[in-house]
């Protein structure tokens, strides 16, 4: 039995949602939190103004700060912890490959994942030794070193029930060393922009994007975070993104459902990335939030911010607009561009302190 299963498994927080009828203006109410003076309101709607009654005055211009101040973690981070049961070597059809981690953890019952770039970086709760496994056990969990050798023809499947080779893979014992401040993309899950080729946001043209720059310097991890939606799920994204087509903007939308503005936490990241052994990384992000968080009570130190410029707002800097070309794919090169793309971009600066450029044309 995996030890590590002994552990209590916390639920996570539940939010109730107050389900009302608009009558007449919309009026969600929400208790009054204290706003952080160095977010920045974007300017008001002509529908922002609907939003107050005579007995009672909402505004809603300016978010709370990130995460909400409203919200109290349901679990301190000293308490999260997550750890791997199985791995698995996926190749990519450029080439190159890398290999799948799947976590568990005691914060919720989500399998959360890590792409993992290179041999040096490996976890360590997967290569511990499990009570009464044998060599065969171990594979399956992906618990070896090197690459697996192809040993087994169709005819030899019967055979191998009653008789398995003692060598599995091709590695040494020999543990190759670990990169210096590796790079880092700690990555929410986002069906809509990865799968359905959403040009709401940039999500999916980030995740390829991550990934390029892992194959390219040869190692890497992506921490891939089950927490659609800036963790509100996807069924209340898909009813925020009806209220976007009225108007509102991203985060008025995550108010107007009793949400906060981002709902995200990072603390199954900060014990992935502990697992792996990483205490010093350059992150990916342009997000100053994740950085605090990623940082907050733990050993991991970024050395370094990546930022991740959007595509389309790159070659407008750069003057290539005219040439670029918009693709679709689920592996590499995803890229997306249009109004609603830019209206999103602008709020994660204007409103949620995200550290990108806006093009001066859209100023």
């Amino acid at each position: 039995m995996n030890p590590f299963f002994l552990k209590s498994h916390a639920h996570s927080h539940t939010h109730s949602h107050a389900h009302k009828e608009f009558l007449q203006t919309p009026v969600p109410r929400r208790p009054s939190v204290q706003i952080d003076a160095s977010v920045r309101p974007s300017a008001p709607s002509p529908a922002d103004s609907t939003l107050s009654t005579a007995s009672t005055v909402v505004s809603y211009t300016t978010p709370p700060a990130t995460p909400p101040l409203a919200q109290t973690p349901t679990k301190s981070i000293a308490d999260a912890v997550a750890w791997c049961t199985a791995r698995a070597r996926i190749p990519t059809p450029d080439g190159s490959e890398y290999f799948l981690h799947i976590y568990e953890n005691t914060k919720d019952k989500k399998e959360h994942l890590a792409f993992v770039f290179g041999d040096a970086i490996r976890s360590q709760s997967l290569d511990r030794v499990q009570w009464n496994e044998t060599e065969l056990d171990r594979v399956k969990r992906g618990a070896y070193t090197g690459r697996l050798r192809n040993t087994v023809s169709e005819n030899e499947q019967a055979a191998l029930e009653a008789n398995t080779p003692s060598a599995y893979s091709t590695g040494s014992d020999e543990q190759p060393a670990l990169p210096s401040s590796p790079l880092v993309r700690i990555h929410s899950e986002c069906f809509t922009g990865e799968i359905g080729h959403s040009a709401r946001c940039d999500c999916g043209e980030q995740l390829d994007e991550a990934i390029r720059l892992m194959k390219e310097a040869g190692s890497g991890v992506v921490v891939y975070l089950r927490q659609e939606g800036r963790g509100i799920g996807l069924g209340e994204k898909i009813k925020a993104y009806n209220l976007q087509d009225l108007g509102y903007d991203t985060v008025m939308a995550n108010l107007m459902l009793n949400h906060g503005a981002d709902e995200r936490t990072y603390e199954v990241a900060q014990a992935i990335l502990e697992d792996l052994g990483l205490n010093e990384i350059r992150l990916l992000t342009n997000n100053p939030d994740k950085i605090e968080q990623v940082e907050k009570d733990s050993q991991i130190k970024v050395v370094e911010r990546v930022p991740m410029m959007p595509k389309s707002w790159e070659a407008i800097v750069q003057g290539t607009e005219a040439d670029f070309v918009v693709r679709e794919g689920a592996v590499h090169d995803k890229i997306v561009k249009g109004k609603e793309l830019d209206k999103y971009l602008k709020v994660k600066v204007e409103r949620m302190r995200h550290m990108i450029s806006i093009p001066a044309t859209m100023v």
